[in-house]
């Protein structure tokens, strides 16, 4: 049973790690849309 359990904490982990890459990028083209939103001249 403490096998069943560590495999899938593991396995939950291993998921969850890219995740944070895409929450990443998704806040990267946020912010890019902003810098093109605000009007100054070479942002887009």
């Amino acid at each position: 049973m403490k096998k069943l359990l560590t495999m899938l904490a593991f396995g939950g982990t291993m998921m969850l790690l890219p995740a944070c890459n895409t929450v990443d990028g998704a806040v990267e083209d946020v912010e890019s849309v902003g810098d093109c939103v605000d009007g100054v001249e070479g942002n887009c």
